[in-house]
């Protein structure tokens, strides 16, 4: 299935240049002259990685119960590009897991050094934490039974929506009750595996997450002939790795990694490993590559020359 999202191509550049800022400013030192998430994983040969268990295919388990996932395979190689910072060829990754509703506290209490999930990066969050350049473009849209007549929010009147805890979509969703006065009924779930089986209980009319998600969890749950995605996007959502912020240092190592990937040309055909091909999981959800977040990898191969 392609995967349209065609009003925004031109935010999508946009937002990858926005946080694709220049990172000409941090220089890189010896150990002493570290930022302190540097200077602890090179105390410690440990970079802490948080990721989702139901977030596929960014962030989730596989049979072993081991994370996997396109979000977490480019935080390895920003854990590749820190060992390089700080000359340690050998540093160790801890996974730690997080949840929609305590991923950014996670963060901000240096509980994880990086957060490889399925994360929207907004202005509001950015007070908080700092984010990469893009790496995926979704959208809030609604998972209904086959059988259910919902096919929009005016469908939605009085109806039980699920969403889980801490998302933009719980936001968006309250945006959409007050817009169209429905009368909604919100409820929340601790997280996308949760949510997904108040739906299976008939416990929600419907589940609102980004589509891409919706698409990950009927496919893992082979599900095509129970429930299907519907509805116009109730949101834009820009995603990225999120780390802590006010770290310049950090920062360059992090946008390095992304100018890298997408100079060697690296960008798409991961997308297409996690996106189109056969996940290790055995689910297939062959979503092409949308035409902003190809625009988006161009702009961070064109940066490549005049950022360093």
């Amino acid at each position: 299935m392609r995967y349209p999202l065609t009003r925004c191509v031109l935010a999508a550049s946009w937002l990858a240049a926005v946080f694709l800022t220049t990172a000409a400013g941090a220089q890189s030192g010896g150990s002493e002259g570290l930022s302190p998430t540097l200077a602890n994983i090179k105390n410690t040969h440990v970079v802490r990685l948080g990721y989702r268990e139901s977030s596929p295919p960014f962030s989730f388990l596989d049979q072993a119960n081991r994370p996997i996932g396109y979000s977490l395979e480019l935080c390895e190689a920003i854990v590749d590009e820190i060992g390089i910072e700080v000359d340690d060829a050998n540093l160790r990754i801890e996974y730690v897991k997080v949840t929609s509703d305590d991923r950014i506290p996670a963060v901000v209490q240096n509980k994880i050094d990086l957060e490889c999930g399925s994360t929207t990066a907004n202005a509001e969050r950015s007070k908080q934490v700092a984010f990469s350049p893009l790496m995926f473009v979704a959208g809030t849209k609604l998972m209904v039974p086959n059988a259910s007549t919902i096919s929009g929010p005016n469908d939605l009147k009085g109806k039980t929506v699920v969403v889980t805890k801490g998302t933009t979509n719980e936001q968006a969703m309250h945006a959409v009750d007050k817009k169209f006065a429905l009368g909604l009924n919100i409820v929340t779930a601790a997280d996308h595996e949760q949510s997904y089986q108040m739906l299976v209980d008939q416990k929600a009319d419907a589940f609102a997450t980004d589509d891409i998600l919706l698409y990950g969890l009927i496919a893992r749950h082979k599900a095509q002939d129970k429930f299907r995605v519907t509805g116009e996007y109730l949101s834009y959502d820009p995603y990225g790795i999120m780390f802590r912020k006010g770290e310049p240092q950090l920062t360059a190592v992090v946008e390095r990694t992304f100018r890298k990937l997408g100079s060697n040309r690296d960008l798409v055909p991961l997308y297409n490993k996690w996106f189109v091909s056969r996940l290790p999981t055995g689910e297939k959800l062959n979503v092409a590559i949308s035409p902003q977040l190809e625009e988006a990898f161009k702009v961070l191969d064109d940066t490549q020359g005049t950022s360093n």
